[in-house]
């Protein structure tokens, strides 16, 4: 081979290699602020934020002193996705749907690896003594795998994870989506990870329909119940999305969960909560914010006005019905 022809060779790598990390920059699942998850915190100035992280490389991490004009202030990890998920998921450009919560002085951070359509999946967990990137505490230690999943070893998909610590002081983790559905595990608090030998519990599925579409766990206590949150349908299609977010509720946080109608959800039981509007197309994947101001749903929707920002932030108020149901209110600020 010339000389030439080994540069031209070279050059056409370089290209090549180019246009596929452009191609995984520009990729529109990790754009916007997808699978939005929040926490309240008093930053380095002393006065109350609000911090969100959301699907994209490295896990976004945004702030805002008002839930109405939101900043970026940076990410959980250096790279897209760690070295270790990574090798596991090869391919992969970025993290999906982190879950961030606040237990015994550390902030917890739940990340899922995967890729569109693959049951070959992780779910890890990094942990912080800050949230805000401007404090010297601020600094992420990542402990790796938490639960994984692909076709010849499970019949879940382990993507989606939400911790939730109960009023007995259970761990408690979901996560799923599609396939057989939503599951629940306990998790050691020392760890994070599940108890040995702990049981993997169904709570949610829809046998009924041929997708299997439900994803997105989020549970909550409310006034005697646990409520647990998913979205069923397809969650990325812009304007033609049909993501909806749907409701159970149980007194025991492991199940079983029924809806308004008293239909189990592992029986594609599911009271709406808010689907597509003229406007906002797929809302899904929520979070909650609960402080001394109120509730709050976190979530996520294409606004059609704008299908080129992707899946948008969005944040609305939540209040409770005399029968105990959750409802959604207007966003609280609008583009």
């Amino acid at each position: 081979m010339s000389y030439f022809s080994r540069s031209a060779h070279t050059l056409i790598l370089l290209s090549l290699l180019t246009t596929v990390a452009s191609a995984q920059r520009r990729n529109p699942l990790l754009q916007g602020a997808p699978d939005p998850t929040a926490v309240a915190a008093v930053d380095e100035a002393g006065q109350t934020a609000y911090y969100v992280a959301a699907t994209g490389r490295g896990v976004q991490l945004l702030k805002s002193t008002d839930l109405k004009k939101w900043r970026r202030v940076g990410r959980v990890f250096d790279d897209a996705v760690p070295e270790w998920a990574q090798r596991e998921i090869p391919g992969s450009s970025g993290i999906w749907a982190p879950d961030l919560s606040y237990h015994d002085g550390l902030y917890y951070l739940y990340y899922s690896v995967s890729t569109m359509g693959s049951q070959t999946s992780v779910i890890g967990l990094a942990v912080n003594k800050a949230i805000d990137p401007e404090s010297p505490d601020y600094k992420w230690e990542d402990r790796g795998l938490v639960i994984e999943s692909s076709p010849e070893t499970t019949n879940f998909n382990a993507i989606d994870p939400a911790l939730l610590v109960d009023q007995d002081g259970r761990w408690l983790l979901y996560w799923g989506s599609h396939w057989t559905g939503l599951k629940v595990v306990e998790v050691d608090p020392a760890t994070g990870k599940p108890k040995p030998d702990a049981e993997i519990i169904p709570v949610a599925a829809r046998p009924d329909t041929r997708s299997h579409a439900i994803e997105a766990p989020f549970a909550l206590f409310h006034d005697g119940y646990y409520y647990l949150f998913v979205s069923w349908d397809a969650c990325c299609d812009g304007a033609r999305s049909t993501y909806n977010i749907r409701v159970g509720r149980s007194r025991n946080a492991t199940g079983q969960f029924k809806d308004a109608e008293g239909k189990s959800m592992l029986e594609g039981g599911g009271t709406l909560v808010i689907e597509s509007s003229d406007r906002w197309r797929g809302p899904g994947h929520n979070g909650m914010l609960t402080t001394d101001d109120g509730q709050w749903m976190v979530l996520h929707t294409y606004d059609v006005e704008n299908l080129r920002a992707q899946r948008i932030l969005q944040i609305r108020p939540l209040t409770w019905t005399e029968a105990g149901w959750p409802q959604v209110g207007e966003p609280v600020a609008t583009p």
